[in-house]
């Protein structure tokens, strides 16, 4: 999802006071017990896999969330094509070894070069790496089978909201933050609590007494 501000930034009744005092009024409105009760409700849908029907239930979900809280919404529509994911030189990606010869399973090298992520130095593996695709690695039956469906292709959307400000409408912020996740499981921190913070921004930035 994605949280579109096209803004200035203010608070209103708080234009003669400095910028930090302005983000530090702003953060005040963050609420923690809200935050987890939206990471919770994201939850529901399992690891919310790109190109599946609880893909699809969760951006209802935040659509409706975001109308509820006055953040008109919009949909982004495109073709997804499900399909194994691919590493960096163009193969199939596998975790079968834990210390490969020819490179990681996301096509880094190992050694110190910096061809990990961020720029990291890989020198092995303790552990395998890589996305659970075995189903029976999660002990929990419930969540084996709301994860159960596989992607399939076809015609899908995703959601963002905009607030058009009136300080300086020319410019334009984005806030954005993946929502799907993969193995079998929740997908609570990867990537629930993220698509979380930017709900609760756009709650924030909703409300009438801000002006931007």
């Amino acid at each position: 999802m994605v949280l579109t501000f096209v803004l200035g930034g203010a608070v209103s009744g708080w234009q003669s006071v400095s910028p930090d005092e302005v983000v530090r009024t702003l953060v005040g409105r963050l609420d923690l017990e809200r935050y987890k009760a939206t990471i919770k409700g994201l939850t529901q849908f399992g690891d919310r896999r790109q190109g599946t029907k609880r893909n699809r239930d969760a951006v209802d979900w935040i659509e409706a969330w975001l109308q509820q809280v006055g953040c008109p919404t919009e949909r982004v529509i495109y073709n997804f094509e499900a399909r194994p994911r691919r590493d960096r030189e163009g193969r199939a990606s596998s975790s079968s070894s834990l210390n490969p010869t020819d490179g990681t399973s996301t096509g880094g090298r190992i050694g110190r070069n910096g061809s990990g992520p961020g720029g990291s130095s890989i020198f092995g593996y303790r552990r395998r790496t890589g996305v659970v695709r075995d189903p029976m690695a999660q002990p929990d039956e419930a969540l084996r089978t709301l994860n159960s469906e596989e992607p399939s292709s076809g015609s899908r959307s995703e959601v963002f909201c905009t607030k058009i400000g009136t300080t300086n409408p020319d410019e334009m912020y984005i806030i954005g933050a993946h929502m799907d996740g993969h193995g079998f499981g929740q997908a609570a921190n990867d990537d629930g609590s993220g698509t979380a913070i930017v709900m609760e921004l756009a709650r924030i930035f909703s409300d009438p007494s801000v002006r931007t």
